[in-house]
Formats: C-alpha cells, sequence, structure tokens
C-alpha cells in the first residue's frame, strides 16, 4: 500500500516521538517547509516534557494518531534522537490502514517507520527528518519531490556520492532497514514481523560519533545470526563518517562474503551531508558491481 503523493498547498503534520522540541532549531525548518507552498500542522504535545526527556507515550502517540486521523494532513513528519520505541504499542494501525499516509523520518525513527510498514503494510520512507529542512540542499529537495509530490517520480536511486563495491552481485528484494542498532533490536518487537517467504533488501547506517567499527560488527552480527538473515538477499550500508575507516569496509566485505549477497557502501544516506530516501516495502533491484539501484513497483 502506497499513500497519495502531497499537493501543492497541502498540509505536513510534525510531531516529536524522540525528544522535547527545541523551537528555536525547529522554526527555520518550518520556514523552509512552508516556502516550498506547504502547511504545517503541529501534535498538540509538541513541546511537553513529561518525562524530561520527552512528552510521555500516551502524549506522543495521541499526536500520530490525531494527524493520523486527521483528513487534511497528507504527510506525518517526525525528527530522531531516542524514545520513540516507547509508543510503537500505542499507535492506532488500523487508523493509519483506513488513512493512510505518508511517513518520513530517519535515526530513531527507524521504530517507528518499519512498525508501521509490518503492522499495516504501508510504505514508508527513511532519510528525512523536519530537522532537514533547516538546511535544505538541492540533493535533498529533489529527494524531496521526487519520492513524496504530486507531479514528480522515482524509478531508481539517484545517487550523489562514490559507491564502493564491498561484495559484488545482483540482487532484488523488498527494502528495509534503518539505523543499525535500532533494526537489530526490532527484529526481537513484537510489533515488527516480517515474510519468512519473502526476500528483504537491506540498508543500514550508523555513525562514528554514535558507535565504533566494533560496536557496529556486533550489530551486524547479531542481524547475522538471526532468523531474518535468510531471507537478505543484500545490503546497502550508508555514511559513516567523512572518509569511511578500512577496518569498517572490510567488515561489510567480510559480511558479504559470509552470507554471499552483495554488499555496497554510499555516502547518500545516514547522519551525514546528504539525506537520501529509502521507501520501506518498496520492492528494489541493486546491482553492487554497476552501482545501482531501480525501485520495481512504483504506480
Amino acid at each position: 500500500m502506497q499513500a497519495k503523493r502531497l499537493n501543492i498547498n497541502g498540509t505536513i503534520g510534525i510531531f516529536c516521538p524522540s525528544h522535547v522540541a527545541d523551537m528555536g532549531r525547529y522554526i527555520p525548518a518550518f520556514a523552509a517547509i512552508e516556502r516550498l507552498g506547504f502547511r504545517i500542522k503541529l501534535g498538540d504535545n509538541f513541546q511537553k516534557d513529561t518525562y524530561g526527556y520527552a512528552a510521555s507515550a500516551e502524549e506522543r502517540a495521541a499526536d500520530l494518531n490525531s494527524l493520523v486521523a486527521d483528513g487534511s494532513v497528507q504527510m506525518v513528519l517526525f525528527n530522531g534522537d531516542a524514545s520513540a520505541a516507547e509508543i510503537l504499542p500505542l499507535i492506532d494501525y488500523d487508523n493509519i490502514r483506513r488513512h493512510p499516509k505518508i511517513f518520513s523520518s530517519y535515526s530513531d525513527g527507524t521504530s517507528i517507520l518499519n512498525a508501521i510498514y509490518a503492522q499495516t503494510d504501508l510504505i514508508t520512507y527513511y532519510g528525512m527528518g523536519a530537522g532537514e529542512f533547516s538546511d535544505l540542499r538541492h540533493y535533498e529537495y529533489m529527494q524531496f519531490c521526487s519520492h513524496f509530490v504530486e507531479g514528480f517520480q522515482a524509478d531508481r536511486f539517484i545517487s550523489n556520492s562514490n559507491w564502493k563495491t564491498l561484495h559484488g552481485g545482483v540482487c532484488e528484494g523488498t527494502l528495509i532497514g534503518g539505523y543499525t542498532a535500532l533494526f537489530g533490536l526490532m527484529l526481537a518487537n513484537e510489533n515488527f514481523q516480517y515474510n519468512l517467504d519473502k526476500k528483504y533488501l537491506l540498508f543500514l547506517e550508523d555513525h562514528e560519533k554514535f558507535s565504533g567499527v566494533g560496536e557496529v560488527s556486533s550489530y551486524l552480527a547479531f542481524i547475522g545470526q538471526s532468523r531474518f538473515m535468510k531471507n537478505v538477499s543484500g545490503l546497502i550500508f550508508g555514511h559513516y563518517a567523512l572518509n569511511a575507516p578500512e577496518d569498517l569496509l572490510r567488515c561489510l566485505e567480510r559480511f558479504g562474503a559470509k552470507y554471499r549477497i552483495p554488499v555496497v557502501y554510499t555516502d547518500d544516506f545516514g547522519h551525514g551531508a546528504k539525506h537520501a530516501i529509502l521507501p520501506i516495502g518498496m520492492n528494489a533491484k541493486l546491482d553492487a558491481d554497476n552501482q545501482w539501484m531501480t525501485f520495481c513497483n512504483i504506480p
């Protein structure tokens, strides 16, 4: 299932599942969104700090559920940080099935995006939160338009960096993934399921400011040793550092060789300067040798 695209003058709902909103940081992003021709609707609990680090789980879930139920809202956009997983059991997934919207985030949004896809079969989007509009560059603007705005179309992944092929080959599968540690944790979450009869094209990302290479290796090991790994057809790993360290690249190379899957590294998405969008739940084909990816189920 895929939500309808944004109309110019359409409304984007924004809520805070992972932190207390600092309006000084959000106002430039709001201004940029409005300059593009869209309206903004904030969740009622956007600035609450009930838990200290965020609004209560019930307040955050209520914001998400009310934005979904609002017929004027076409897209739900949210930033990352930490603690979004607290709201997963409180999301009204039936409501999302009845009122499908575009959902876009990244980082801590991994949990919400994957849970919504797993529970509803609605395609969600990893790569851009509200914060990316504070310094919106041409690449991000074109990514936003091609995936979300009426009149545009994304039938292939547009790269803005030099890919590194770490284990060659061609594969197909349903795109799924996100922030490496959180995706690994989602594999044991009751709000996330995967189809044992499907192949998945896994995308992951991490950053040196959060995890050392040894930690990334540990997360990959847990994913690799899970039942899910039997369904993985390939891996795309996103931006880790300005210059990806050789030990990370060798780690990813070993991962591809061990599981006999294509693996590529790219700076196009993740916690770096570039924020390409990856549709969770959309079928895709990856050619690691020639370094391209196409999306296969464009309506």
